[in-house]
């Protein structure tokens, strides 16, 4: 990895940039401004660049098999066709709470789509409200897990029999048992990153199993091994980078996202808000996951 190249992409300024997402059929990149209610979609060979405005606030999406993508919302899920740019409210997770608002998500490898919630502004001894969803296109959402503060990074493991989930705010990053009927189960640490300063953002695995996930309070994206070993650390060249995905022809590109003024953080770093590509990595990572068809 000694040639590893960052390349800031685009002029967009994103004020919390989250949930990059490669589309391989079509070639291009989504990713989100959470706070703005955006989507973006860029094609990285000719630049070619459209925005999607959505309600605010914006936890994620994952990409539908039949086009368009699922949204998580402030407390509920949606549809979006970006040809037609339409709207479809979905269903929603019982919970309206000032403070509580859906995360990040990721499609599982059963066409279903995985998000959290996070608690802000949650007080010491408040035992935090919401959990971890799961959402098939016949129902309502199903409670997967609870107790946690702010979820992030959801993702699976190659074979897809192990779900991979940080909780920000404890500075961990939880692994569980996957499979497709049952419940989540054998929960344990895959690692705590209090030595490393920061809680956890958004994460992806690559095809040797390897999870990449962002240390959003340090600038730096961490390689763990699967057993829970650092492998690698990049140091991005703005202070809160917040995910990423692999994606390119190759998917050999790393696409990273970035915070300018969340609510907790800020960066007055001029390319703070951008998206970047870190090339020469030497590893590709996997085709998206997509949420099945109605």
């Amino acid at each position: 990895m000694s040639a590893v190249r960052i390349t800031r992409i685009g002029a967009t300024k994103d004020q919390l940039g989250e949930s990059p997402v490669w589309d391989e059929r079509r070639q291009r990149l989504y990713w989100i401004d959470a706070l703005a209610g955006l989507i973006h979609a860029l094609d990285p060979v000719t630049g070619a660049a459209e925005q999607f405005s959505v309600p605010a606030p914006i936890g994620s999406l994952a990409l539908r098999g039949d086009g368009g993508a699922v949204l998580a919302l402030r407390n509920g899920f949606a549809r979006y066709d970006f040809d037609i740019r339409a709207l479809t409210e979905g269903p929603s997770i019982g919970l309206d709470h000032p403070k509580v608002r859906l995360n990040d998500g990721k499609a599982d490898p059963y066409g279903r789509f995985v998000a959290g919630t996070m608690h802000g502004d949650r007080a010491r001894d408040e035992p935090p409200l919401g959990g971890l969803y799961r959402l098939d296109a016949s129902g309502a959402p199903e409670l997967l897990e609870t107790d946690l503060a702010v979820s992030n990074g959801p993702c699976f493991s190659p074979d897809g029999r192990t779900f991979y989930l940080a909780d920000s705010a404890r500075r961990v990053i939880w692994a569980y048992a996957y499979s497709q009927d049952g419940p989540l189960s054998n929960k344990r640490v895959f690692v705590n990153t209090e030595a490393q300063a920061s809680g956890c953002d958004g994460a992806t695995i690559d095809s040797e199993g390897y999870l990449w996930s962002v240390l959003v309070r340090t600038g730096k994206i961490a390689r763990f091994a699967p057993n829970g070993t650092i492998a690698h650390t990049i140091n991005m060249p703005v202070r809160h980078p917040t995910s990423v995905t692999f994606g390119g022809p190759d998917l050999d590109v790393l696409y990273v996202t970035s915070i300018s003024r969340s609510h907790a953080l800020g960066d007055d770093h001029p390319d703070a808000g951008g998206l970047f590509a870190v090339e020469g990595l030497g590893v590709r990572g996997l085709p998206a996951l997509r949420f099945a068809s109605d």
